[in-house]
């Protein structure tokens, strides 16, 4: 086991933190991929030699300093590969380590569900469940033409073999600097679709409003969901162009959450990260002679200058709908 999945119980609103937690990992190895809004990636292979212990000792290790130097608790999967590491978080919680031995991976993964797999969403599983193949062992063992067939031949051929237990992944070092994002906690796990849609309203607006105020335009937009059993599903959208409208990263945040089908959900919180951050200057823009989409932009500008004027608070989250 030399690679660690580390999901950091950062309280509501103090992602600004993760950078910091990040550096504690660094301080054992230089291959460290952030995972925002609150979790990472790092390949101790390195680690465990120059420190002759292994990865789950090294857990141990980074859970005590990360609650001593920042208060923050952590769960941690570990696994001889990222996607195995991933997978064993799933079932780690704060205080303990979840390890997948590198003898028992078939047998850890096969009474798994399919979902449990990062990258399966909810289509994919629900289209194999139809199909009795419900758990990862089942699908390991089915013919390969089947699961091309339900799925595709190129993610039917890598889902037999992560279901199998092979794991290709690795872990590239990333920065989260390039990167804004915001979160919208409830106060209770919400079952609201509708209350779903303003918390991602609210939340574009204040990344549009960031990253107009930073004159940045970012090109991908991450939603991270964040369910009440302490389990998320993120799915992330490259953009038609570079932006900063706030109606843009609104559509985008409707498309990728209407994409999961949830149903009767129960959601603990919604996070939008914008990446790929890049000099509005330097973008490039599709012309448009959409009356509506130039009001918007018009009443984006005045906003702005409110928020400059009086305050981050001065425009009322889902005053800006278009």
């Amino acid at each position: 086991m030399t690679i660690l999945c580390v999901r950091f119980q950062l309280p509501s609103a103090h992602e600004a933190a993760l950078p910091g937690l990040l550096g504690l990992l660094e301080d054992f190895t230089p291959v460290v991929q952030a995972l925002p809004p609150d979790a990472a990636l790092a390949d101790l292979r390195g680690a465990e030699r120059y420190f002759g212990r292994d990865a789950v000792e090294l857990a141990s290790v980074i859970r005590v300093r990360a609650l001593a130097h920042h208060g923050v608790d952590c769960a941690i999967g570990a696994g001889p590969g990222p996607m195995l590491a991933r997978v064993a978080l799933g079932e780690a919680r704060p205080g303990v380590t979840c390890a997948v031995p590198e003898d028992a991976v078939t047998e850890f993964l096969a009474d798994k569900p399919v979902a449990a797999l990062p990258g399966v969403g909810a289509t994919t599983a629900r289209t194999l469940c139809e199909y009795g193949l419900d758990t990862l062992g089942l699908v390991a063992a089915a013919p390969l033409s089947t699961l091309q067939r339900l799925i595709g031949a190129k993610a039917g051929r890598e889902l037999r073999e992560k279901a199998g237990g092979i794991d290709r992944g690795r872990v590239v070092p990333d920065g989260v600097s390039r990167s804004l994002a915001t979160e919208r906690p409830f106060t209770r796990d919400e079952l609201d679709p509708d209350r779903h849609r303003r918390a991602l309203l609210s939340a574009a607006e204040e990344l549009g409003a960031r990253l107009r105020a930073l004159d940045k335009v970012c090109r991908t937009l991450t939603l991270t969901v964040r369910y009440a059993d302490r389990s998320s599903t993120t799915r992330s959208r490259t953009l038609k162009e570079p932006t900063a409208h706030s109606a843009a990263l609104t559509r985008a945040a409707y498309g990728m959450y209407e994409g999961l089908g949830l149903q009767r959900a129960r959601v603990r919180a919604l996070a939008l990260r914008a990446e790929g951050l890049d000099p509005a200057e330097q973008a490039s823009y599709q012309l448009t002679f959409d009356p509506l989409d130039e009001k918007a932009r018009r009443i984006e500008e005045v906003a702005d200058r409110a928020r400059a004027k009086f305050g981050p608070h001065a425009v009322m989250p889902g005053s800006l709908a278009a």
